[in-house]
């Protein structure tokens, strides 16, 4: 793009006056400063992932997170701290990429300035140029205009003394007019050429002002265009850093849909079973009697005692020589 709006709009009726070159001049300062601030805010923000992504890296590294867990959900939490691991190492790598970024602005920040520089030394001589020879010039019109009332006096003291009879005084009149009439011719041709100078050193400075404005308009857009597509690429690697997050985090999702409640459950049973058999009863034991053993009301007596039936009482048997009664109770005789 060709500058053409600049060199249009920036123009002074003062010949000395630089208010429009000036207001050229602070735009493209500005501009250098709004690119330095971005710099500053890329380096800012490189700092600010790089502590993050350390920090990060080292809670994935160092801090337990479910470290006694078994089997499937265990295989889900080796995932993910291996990807936020990955996370990490990713938001290092963008600090790297934002610092690189911030290099190329100060490259071009730096490489602009050296370019409006260059203008900037010619402008000033041009400026200088015309300010002398300005000056000059006006100088010589004062001494013109001095001359041309000196000859203009001259003139009207020939005139008043025209009937004067001392002829040695009118004689003095009359050269005084002379000198005066060379004077104005002089002076009017010293004032001729520093006004062609002038014009001369105008037209080259008004042709350099040209110039410089088609130079600083060019650079402008570039400046613009440059800082449009580093912003634009700084959102670019902010969104690539949200993907590469989030497919990390996808990994992490599918593992964890290759969890099974069910076949943790089993593993742990599988891994640290103790039995399938309960303990058995605890036995009531009377003390004075340690070989009569009573089950509390309700209990039974042993693993077989639900399944027998009542003890049988001892047949009456008068004449079987093993048994004697006495008192109605029956006593075991010993042969």
């Amino acid at each position: 793009m060709t500058g053409s709006l600049f060199k249009g709009n920036f123009w002074t009726s003062d010949i000395l006056g630089t208010i429009g070159y000036d207001s050229i001049i602070q735009h493209l300062n500005n501009g250098r400063k709004n690119c330095k601030e971005f710099e500053d805010f890329l380096k800012e923000r490189a700092s600010i992932e790089e502590r993050y992504g350390k920090d990060l890296l080292s809670l994935a590294r160092k801090k337990p997170c479910g470290q006694s867990e078994t089997n499937t959900l265990k295989r889900a939490l080796e995932v993910f701290k291996q990807q936020v691991d990955s996370v990490a190492q990713s938001h290092i790598h963008l600090a790297q990429t934002l610092r690189e970024e911030a290099r190329k602005m100060e490259e071009f920040r730096e490489k602009q300035k050296s370019q409006q520089k260059k203008t900037e030394l010619i402008m000033d001589a041009a400026h200088k140029q015309k300010s002398v020879q300005f000056k000059k010039t006006m100088e010589a019109k004062k001494n013109y205009e001095q001359k041309c009332r000196d000859k203009d006096e001259a003139e009207q003291a020939v005139h008043r003394n025209a009937n004067m009879a001392n002829p040695k005084q009118q004689e003095k009149l009359f050269v005084k007019l002379a000198t005066s009439k060379t004077a104005v011719e002089d002076s009017d041709k010293v004032y001729m050429l520093h006004i062609n100078t002038l014009d001369r050193v105008r037209n080259e400075w008004q042709s350099e002002h040209i110039k410089a404005c088609e130079v600083f308009e060019t650079q402008e857009c570039e400046r613009i265009n440059f800082f449009r597509n580093a912003l634009w690429l700084h959102m670019n690697q902010l969104s690539k850093q949200c993907v590469i997050s989030d497919e990390m985090y996808e990994e992490v999702r599918k593992s964890l849909e290759m969890c099974s409640i069910e076949k943790d459950i089993e593993y742990f049973v599988n891994q640290r079973r103790t039995g399938q058999t309960p303990p058995a009863p605890i036995m009531y034991e009377n003390f004075y009697c340690p070989q009569k053993n009573a089950a509390p009301p309700g209990k039974a007596t042993g693993p077989n005692s639900a399944r027998r039936g009542p003890l049988p009482n001892p047949k009456s048997l008068p004449d079987d020589p093993d048994y004697s009664l006495l008192d109605n109770n029956y006593s075991l005789i010993y042969q």
